[in-house]
């Protein structure tokens, strides 16, 4: 079965640095909450407000050896009053797990988005 696996994460700023380091401590801890193993990962979406611009989160995967898997980056919808600065992703996976063991993670002023999910 196919499972989606969500997580977002904050930055301080808008620099290729940060996307990049921010982008591998929120897969990094995707993978360790869910016990990751790379060749069942079907593919990652990723999603970035519009003020982070410097370069794309897909290349942060593609540093952690994410050689072959399918990646996607794209713009965040602009919605007034939502968090700046943020880095989302849905990661499809595939596993045996039921949809409430799925660990959600959420990280640093993200954290506030989905309560609900994040264990």
């Amino acid at each position: 079965m196919i499972r989606g696996i969500r997580g977002a994460i904050t930055c301080d700023h808008n620099s290729r640095e940060e996307i990049l380091r921010r982008t591998e401590e929120l897969l990094s801890e995707i993978f360790k909450r869910n016990e990751i193993e790379v060749e069942k990962i079907s593919a990652i979406i990723f999603t970035v407000t519009k003020d982070l611009n410097k370069t794309f989160p897909a290349e942060a995967a593609r540093k952690m050896g994410l050689k072959f898997v399918p990646l996607l980056d794209m713009q965040e919808m602009d919605v007034e009053g939502a968090l700046e600065k943020v880095i989302r992703v849905l990661v499809l996976y595939d596993t045996e797990k039921s949809q409430n063991e799925i660990k959600h993670v959420y990280l640093r002023g993200a954290s506030n988005l989905r309560r609900d999910l994040d264990g």
